[in-house]
């Protein structure tokens, strides 16, 4: 299946059709349908990667792992060896073991990077206490501890069948080979070229003489491809060895914190996945460091009973009501979500129903709140409930057992830090900025935080990462998770109410246009041409201060049929592709 084959859906055109108006709609992604197993990502190389591992007799784990090598060669502007991330792994019943009648069980683990130990609270401020522009964004200061290699060996080591070296062969040929880069690369590329021709080595292997390559040129990374061959045979060398070394190297010769100490220390950390219940579905996904599962099932519970798919998923009273409920949940999330090794998160109170009913009273269908008006709750309010780059990418592999993996992970920005380790290969991620640097300053996508989130030594950074696992007693029902910095919650969320609610299939649930408020800045993001003017218009007279954007994200999702068919999607948006086993 062609990554570029894309078309409009008879659904959407109907639609059209019947608004009787002219607009351009999102693209329609195309469904694959499998029967033995499933991958999709953000690329197609990458999809191939690990789709060969499931065709060799690999597990989900494998495929996965393949896949998310690959694309650290491939997709290097948003997630590689140098970053980190989240995994979500769903187990499904074991009938040998009497689990027939059980539930999948679901397992999280946080391999997201980690502030250095010699990070400070007020690293990234000047003398008078002001923010050092883009001190947290470009360059080795701006470097978080990487976690991708240890997260990836780790859940191989508990999870994997195939040998961990035949996992990094496909990375590795398409490092050496070359492939040939897409406009969205080239696109990422020109985002960050002035940066990028800052640092030697990056200029050296992403540009041609400092200018952007061009869509169609072949990409060769030999250093890469010999790191990953280091990484195939000892993976540990990227904590321990020569690769541990090389890049502390680098870092204290240009002014970074990550230091030998800081990767030999190093360790992923299995975690409880957050899980809530809607329409009879059990809903997982990342707990904290991430703020994506407390608040995708805080905005769930704030919808409880509202029938949205009698509204219509386009209806101006769904999109009131799902705004209003996300303007609610990042107001939540910007006052209590850090790092729960550091900071109590009221994760129990914020997730429950209760909760979800007293914050749903507040909203008024017919008029939108100013921000200014909406604050989070009181720790007294959550204690009276008991206690209890636009980038990054994310894959989703489903394999003819039923085990599952939801993954995302990145570098933050397009090409992290711009920082590529001499020698290595290697682009490091600017996840520091994922920290308040101080507080109730805006990071690269806009949100704020409080001491909660503040940088400390040692500390996990908070993220938006949201790879999500819906099941329904021992049966999948869908898996999905999507790149798009504080967009990532509301686009999956997005993702599972159009298939769960809204009854549509995997295509269209991917394809939908979207909608986002992440509380500040007060605005409504509301993608082009995907609603009627009328229902904008209605949006607007409530009080909505719409920002018209083109459309983001770059989900993929894969779902279970009624028919026990696997059918899986990669968002139009990106260049993804889903690619099915069937013997």
């Amino acid at each position: 299946m062609g990554n570029m084959k894309y078309s409009f859906c008879v659904f959407f055109s109907t639609i059209a059709l019947l608004w009787g108006c002219d607009r351009t709609l999102p693209p329609v992604a195309e469904v694959e349908t499998g029967e033995r197993g499933m991958v999709v990502s953000a690329h197609p190389l990458a999809s191939e990667a690990g789709a060969a591992m499931l065709k060799k007799g690999g597990n989900a784990v494998d495929a996965a792992v393949a896949t998310a090598f690959a694309i650290s060669v491939v997709e290097p502007f948003a997630a590689g060896i140098g970053g980190g991330g989240f995994l979500l792994l769903g187990v499904p019943p074991d009938e040998s073991l009497g689990e027939g009648e059980g539930i999948y069980r679901v397992e999280a683990l946080d391999f997201r990077e980690r502030a250095p130990k010699l990070a400070t609270r007020d690293m990234y401020l000047d003398p008078e206490g002001k923010v050092r522009e883009r001190s947290s964004l470009d360059g080795h200061l701006a470097v978080g501890v990487p976690g991708t290699v240890a997260g990836l060996f780790e859940v191989h080591r508990k999870y994997g069948s195939l040998p961990w070296e035949e996992l990094l062969e496909p990375a590795v040929a398409y490092a050496r080979d070359g492939f040939e880069v897409s406009d969205i690369f080239v696109r990422r590329l020109e985002w960050r070229l002035g940066v990028m021709n800052g640092n030697a080595a990056a200029r050296e292997i992403f540009t041609r003489d400092g200018a952007a390559l061009s869509s169609g040129d072949l990409l060769v990374q030999g250093d890469k491809g010999r790191t990953l061959e280091i990484i195939g045979r000892e993976p540990q060398s990227f904590y321990r060895g020569e690769i541990a070394e090389a890049i502390a190297a680098d870092m204290a010769e240009e002014g970074g914190l990550v230091s030998l100490e800081d990767l030999r220390d190093y360790r992923p950390i299995w975690r409880e996945p957050v899980c809530g219940e809607f329409r009879e579905v059990r809903v997982c996904a990342m707990s904290p460091p991430s703020s994506g599962g407390v608040h995708a099932i805080e905005i769930l519970n704030i919808i409880g009973d509202s029938d949205l798919r009698e509204w219509g998923r386009e209806n101006a009273d769904t999109l009131h009501l799902l705004a209003e409920a996300m303007r609610v949940a990042y107001a939540d999330r910007a006052e209590f979500l850090g790092d729960p090794d550091f900071v109590e998160v009221p994760v129990k109170e914020l997730t429950s129903r209760e909760y979800g009913r007293s914050r749903r009273s507040e909203i008024e269908l017919g008029r939108a709140r100013p921000s200014a008006e909406v604050k989070a709750a009181s720790r007294e309010q959550l204690e009276s409930l008991g206690r209890e780059s636009e980038d990054t990418t994310h894959l989703t592999v489903v394999d003819g057992e039923g085990l599952v993996v939801s993954m995302t992970y990145t570098l933050n920005g397009p090409f992290g830090a711009a920082v590529v380790v001499p020698g290595t290969g290697i682009l490091l991620n600017n996840e520091m900025d994922d920290f308040a640097v101080a507080p109730g300053v805006p990071n690269l996508y806009g949100l704020v935080g409080t001491d909660a989130n503040a940088v400390a030594a040692g500390k996990t950074p908070l993220s938006s990462m949201t790879p999500l696992i819906a099941t329904r007693g021992d049966r999948l029902v869908l898996a999905a998770g999507s790149p798009g910095g504080s967009r990532i919650i509301t686009t999956v969320l997005q993702i599972f109410l159009n298939a769960v609610e809204f009854g549509m299939d995997v295509e269209e649930a991917v394809s939908a246009p979207r909608i986002h408020h992440q509380w500040l800045p007060d605005e409504l993001s509301v993608e082009e041409g995907g609603f009627d003017e009328e229902v904008l218009a209605e949006l607007r007279r409530r009080g909505h201060k719409l920002r018209l954007r083109r459309g983001w994200g770059n989900a993929n999702a894969i779902v279970l049929t009624e028919d026990g068919l696997l059918e899986g999607a990669a968002d139009p948006r990106g260049e993804g592709e889903a690619i099915s086993i069937n013997n």
